[in-house]
């Protein structure tokens, strides 16, 4: 069996993907694949993505330069979730500007922003 087919994709065709830094072992982001994010991931070495709101294919830091290095893949025991272990170039993974997407923590029944912005997403991607 192909490696592509041992992956249980969602009825919509995707898979959920997380992105977690290879060094420093903490997640970055959790995103979505179809099978042609996956192969090209796997062909580049580098992540590649299904936006669902855009509905298109997307390379990780084709915009910002903040591309995720693929160090290891990783399939769950359900086959249904794919870990990327990445080196996370420029140190920003969030279009937020943010290290990681996960910097909001549930704090008295509220969601506080924990973590700062690294560089405004306006120097990054041109607009606000």
């Amino acid at each position: 069996m192909n490696w592509l087919e041992q992956v249980k994709w969602a009825d919509d065709g995707l898979v959920a993907a997380i992105a977690q830094d290879a060094a420093s072992g903490k997640v970055l982001t959790l995103a979505w694949m179809n099978r042609e994010a996956l192969a090209r991931t796997v062909a580049t070495g580098e992540a590649h993505y299904w936006s669902r709101s855009r509905r298109q294919l997307w390379h990780k830091g084709e915009t910002s330069g903040h591309v995720q290095k693929v160090r290891e893949l990783r399939l769950d025991c359900d086959s249904d979730a794919i870990l990327l272990l990445v080196e996370q170039v420029g140190g920003i993974a969030c279009h937020t500007g943010r290290e990681r997407c996960f910097f909001q923590r549930l704090e008295n029944d509220r969601w506080v922003v924990v973590e700062s912005v690294v560089k405004d997403p306006r120097e990054i991607y041109g607009h606000g």
